[in-house]
């Protein structure tokens, strides 16, 4: 993966992207067409099997299209739907210790670890053992790796799906407020069967039958 500067806007294009898994005739994705180039919160809606977690392992890298380009000049971050199966250490310091990839001072490291957890809503949660952690904020636990490692883009797969009202709010407000940081935005894009989290987005699109929907406002979106 190449380095990025701080201050380079992430940029994401799909052209004509199309693909099926192994043994399945049918195309998952099907002529898909977006661009991603400004930070924002963006959203795609769709039913379960519509594709969307294939949307984002296309975008990542992890598989490649059957036909199309795909073209991704992004710092990824991926976040999960269950955060339990993405944090390894027992506590959010060291959680957030193996995600830095900088050679910096201890110093540097103490800035870096506090400012983070001050982004995402933990202050003060650097010592605290994971399992007394809710589902939310071990949801923002991973949120803020992918900020101390440096991502400019973040891909977040239905991370709200196991959590309660509450948590869902305050993840979905921490991806906002992230997304609209006057100072340093990041891009985030955000899957969802949820037609209530739209509201939160800057735009909006649909995956349905292997087809995504142009980017649309959350106020113009009617979900078919």
């Amino acid at each position: 993966m190449r380095d990025f500067s701080e201050n380079e806007i992430p940029y994401i294009h799909f052209e004509d992207v199309s693909f099926s898994y192994p043994g399945k005739k049918e195309n998952l994705i099907f002529k898909c067409n977006f661009t991603i180039k400004k930070p924002g919160f963006w959203m795609v809606l769709g039913k379960n099997g519509s594709g969307k977690s294939t949307l984002l392992k296309l975008i990542n890298g992890i598989i490649k299209p059957k036909n199309g380009i795909v073209n991704c000049q992004a710092n990824i971050g991926m976040v999960f739907q269950n955060p339990d199966h993405q944090i390894l250490m027992p506590n959010c310091r060291s959680e957030l210790l193996i995600n830095i990839n900088q050679h910096i001072s201890d110093n540097e490291i103490n800035k870096k670890i506090k400012y983070v957890l001050d982004q995402v809503g933990l202050t003060g949660f650097e010592k605290r053992p994971v399992h007394t952690l809710s589902g939310g904020q071990k949801q923002r636990l991973t949120i803020a790796c992918a900020l101390v490692s440096n991502r400019n883009f973040i891909l977040l797969d239905e991370p709200t799906a196991l959590l309660d009202k509450n948590s869902q709010l305050k993840v979905l407000k921490t991806i906002k407020n992230l997304t609209s940081d006057s100072k340093k935005p990041i891009s985030a894009l955000w899957i969802t069967h949820r037609y209530e989290e739209l509201t939160y987005a800057d735009a909006v699109a649909e995956l349905r039958n292997g087809f995504l929907s142009g980017w649309q406002e959350p106020s113009k979106f009617q979900y078919n």
